[in-house]
């Protein structure tokens, strides 16, 4: 099998009597050493997949985590919450993209707060993902808090609200993509992108990715996923709420 023995480099000769499986000076096994070898290649692999695995199920028993007791104070003022950012919630949803309507909304001016400092943020990855980087940063705050809420806080209740902020920064950037070709948003600053050639963040994307003449398709996805990512958050802080009702009412 091998003309050199891997373990202590002996060059086989024609006049040796040992098998093709075995060195004739120190007696390795070829196939039991090539046997260990891949065992040790898969072993990074599979402890890899076994994290992944028990991160995954960490993730999913957060997500629906509810504790043993619940303070029906607490449980109130979530009750509280809910409502305000479903009815909030609606209007997002009912809202059209080309009104722009939600552009106007007070979480507007919080989601421009985060899109600017994006830019800041990936400035040093080059240009493209400097003007990206405005829309990625109003999608990765909202998740990191997500995030961050139902990983370390284990607070799923929270982290739903933070799913709805994200799916309404999501529906937030909709109208700016849709506006990629014709520039007639005003922008910050008080500028249009008509006004100002090259300052339209999606205008500037698109067009570097040959993709501008689907601005409208691409903003109707991102809106369409925006609200069902908001129905989403919808049902999963009122099965939290409706789990968390059941251990208040049982230590009641």
């Amino acid at each position: 099998m091998y003309k050199t023995c891997p373990k202590c480099r002996y060059k086989r000769q024609p006049t040796d009597v040992a098998s093709d499986d075995e060195c004739p000076r120190c007696g390795l096994i070829f196939s039991k050493w090539m046997d260990a070898r891949f065992a040790m290649a898969r072993l990074p692999a599979e402890e890899s997949a076994g994290v992944a695995t028990q991160l995954w199920e960490r993730l999913i028993a957060s997500a629906f985590y509810v504790p043993s007791r619940v303070d029906g104070v607490v449980f109130a003022g979530r009750v509280v919450i809910y409502i305000v950012f479903f009815v909030w919630g609606w209007s997002f949803i009912f809202a059209t993209m080309e009104s722009n309507e939600i552009g106007r909304s007070f979480m507007h001016n919080i989601d421009l707060v985060f899109h600017e400092a994006g830019h800041v943020v990936f400035r040093p990855f080059g240009r493209f993902l400097m003007i990206l980087g405005g829309s990625l940063g109003q999608l990765l705050m909202p998740a990191i808090a997500m995030l961050v809420l139902l990983w370390k806080n284990r607070d799923p209740f929270g982290a739903s609200i933070g799913l709805w902020w994200l799916a309404q920064s999501m529906m937030d950037l909709a109208p700016y993509i849709n506006d990629a070709r014709s520039g007639s948003l005003m922008l910050l600053g008080g500028v249009t992108g008509s006004d100002m050639p090259g300052i339209h963040d999606w205008h500037n994307i698109l067009s570097d990715l040959g993709m501008l003449q689907y601005d409208n398709r691409i903003a109707r996805i991102t809106d369409t996923f925006g609200e069902v990512l908001m129905l989403v958050a919808f049902v999963w802080g009122a099965y939290i709420l409706f789990r968390q009702n059941k251990v208040r009412r049982r230590s009641a």
